[in-house]
């Protein structure tokens, strides 16, 4: 091998790695300028599949990865945030989203005549212009657009340095054999472009090799179709790894996938086979990038259209692959709150930053949820001591213990991420949540102690008991607005916990005076009214820490 050759190789190497590299924090770049609409995706994939199809399309022209996408989906559907008939609609879109890149490849197929339209023509200026605004910008919006700049920039440069460096050799007798016997064998083909695919861990870095061989006029017809074919086979490898440690639903799910691909490919395959047959002038002529992307395109929407009506029979066929068993959905009723976090709380759904700290916020207003049961428990046991017990309050006060825990390393691995400035104040927001709705469990473990010593003690009078379910209702109200206010983001949510804290105040302060005025006259004990006074103080924090989660959220709004 001569000194050329290898500079060629190491080219070619390090075109693919700037290709990749582009790719990577282009979408990283989208990704943060998208984000705040990327985390209504939750909300907003329903049973209608069709909203899941364009959404998983949407997704991956963002994250310019169909495997990411589908990763993410196994993520979802393990954590039982998706089901296997809403995850369909997004694996059938996703495949339609990864398109876009290879129609970005394949504008640098244009003619001279159109050089200076052609991105790998203005592709170094625009690293040039990202680089400068990343540089000497402070402004995060511009930040972003300079990191989606470089990221197209180095994609087509890495183009560039990939097609030159096989330029020199579109001649050699090796490319038109092997794309001989690939276009003359289907099974060869798609093999092919499915190990490559499986290797480099994207589609859309393998179809952009095989555009660029296109590009220098080595690729035949039937070839390219089955290197296709092949390519989209071998993305759903990378689903198929992810789910090796989820539960059977998402391993179904990653089967899904395998299985819309690999039919549509087999459907495409025996097609373009009969076709050689009956214009074999059609069959092994050349193809272009722009070819390329046309092929993918119709590959992928027609497969889904086609598909599209079978995707309940997908969802069954994938529980003969992968089958389930009576225990997992036993096991999966039966676990605690803290384990239902930490499956919740999948890390598949890194691949986007957004949609993590959405997930994350999910499972914080969860745990307001369950402490605000708590607190009403509490309160019961003191308002009706021979109805509900306390030993419930405490055990729950353990869960919401070790969920603070699970969350807060949860929200250590995101803060690691890459986010941009409003999603590291949610992040820094929700740090401060957990820790105000851990100390209202507190408050509530002590309120159900307060409850312990009154049964083995003097209780309070007929007066004492209405002012604590005064003050307790209007503590109910302000902390349950609060989580209200996370889980909507609606500012009047936040004002209302502004007027019922101000109002727990003003009782505390009554209640306190009339509670020592009482004393006073001896018609209250003394342990009972310590006891009493530190009820209202224990109330009066738990407002307070209701009126920190809705501050947060004001902040954010």
């Amino acid at each position: 091998m001569a000194i050329g050759d290898i500079s060629n190789l190491f080219q070619f190497l390090g075109g693919l790695g700037m290709f990749l590299y582009g790719m990577n924090i282009m979408g990283d770049g989208m990704q943060k300028t998208a984000g705040s609409k990327m985390n209504q995706f939750l909300g907003m994939v329903t049973n209608r599949r069709i909203l899941g199809v364009l959404l998983g399309a949407l997704i991956t022209a963002i994250l310019h990865s169909s495997a990411a996408t589908t990763v993410m989906v196994v993520g979802f559907v393990n954590a039982g945030i998706l089901n296997l008939t809403q995850a369909v609609g997004v694996i059938m879109g996703a495949n339609i989203g990864t398109t876009i890149t290879a129609w970005m490849v394949s504008l640098n197929s244009l003619g001279d005549a159109f050089a200076m339209l052609q991105p790998s023509f203005f592709a170094p200026l625009c690293a040039g212009i990202g680089a400068f605004m990343m540089a000497f910008s402070k402004k995060q919006k511009a930040n972003m657009i300079g990191e989606i700049l470089i990221g197209i920039g180095l994609l087509f440069i890495g183009l560039s340095f990939m097609s030159g460096s096989i330029e020199p050799y579109t001649d050699a007798p090796i490319f038109a054999d092997i794309f001989r016997i690939l276009g003359g064998n289907p099974i060869l083909g798609i093999i092919a472009g499915a190990v490559i695919t499986a290797l480099i861990q994207s589609s859309t870095a393998s179809v952009g090799i095989l555009q660029t061989l296109a590009m220098n006029g080595v690729v035949t017809m039937s070839a390219a179709i089955y290197i296709t074919l092949g390519q989209n086979i071998g993305t759903c490898v990378t689903a198929v790894l992810s789910s090796a440690g989820a539960n059977r639903t998402a391993k179904r799910a990653a089967s899904i996938h395998l299985m819309f691909n690999t039919i549509g490919a087999v459907l495409f395959a025996v097609g373009m086979y009969v076709l050689s047959f009956i214009m074999p002038e059609f069959a092994f002529g050349h193809i272009n990038a722009v070819q390329i992307s046309m092929f993918h395109t119709i590959f992928n929407i027609t497969n889904t259209v086609l598909l599209y009506p079978f995707a309940d029979l997908l969802v069954k066929l994938s529980a003969l692959f992968v089958k389930e068993k009576a225990e997992d959905q036993k096991q999966v009723q039966e676990e605690s709150e803290e384990a239902a976090a930490i499956r919740h709380l999948d890390q598949r759904i890194f691949e986007s930053p957004a949609l993590a700290i959405e997930v994350a916020a999910t499972e914080v207003i969860h745990m307001g949820q369950i402490t605000l049961e708590n607190v009403q428990r509490a309160l019961d046991s003191l308002t009706k001591p021979e109805e509900v017990s306390t030993q419930q309050v405490y055990e729950v006060e353990k869960t919401i213990n070790n969920m603070e825990k699970v969350l807060t390393e949860y929200l250590i691995k995101v803060n690691n991420l890459s986010l941009n400035e409003r999603q590291k104040l949610v992040v820094n927001n929700l740090f401060y949540s957990i820790s105000d709705i851990e100390r209202v469990g507190d408050h509530a473990e002590n309120l159900a102690e307060s409850a312990d010593y009154l049964k083995e003690h003097t209780g309070f009078s007929d007066v004492g008991i209405e002012d604590l379910k005064t003050i307790g209702s209007a503590v109910i109200k302000s902390f349950y607005h609060s989580i209200e206010a996370r889980r909507t983001g609606n500012m009047d949510e936040v004002r209302k916990v502004s007027q019922y804290e101000d109002e727990v105040d003003n009782l505390e302060e009554e209640m306190r005076e009339e509670h020592i005025n009482r004393l006073s006259t001896g018609e209250c004990s003394a342990s009972a009214g310590v006891i009493f006074l530190d009820i209202i103080n224990n109330l009066e924090r738990i407002s307070d820490h209701a009126y920190n989660l809705a501050g947060y959220v004001k902040d954010e709004l």
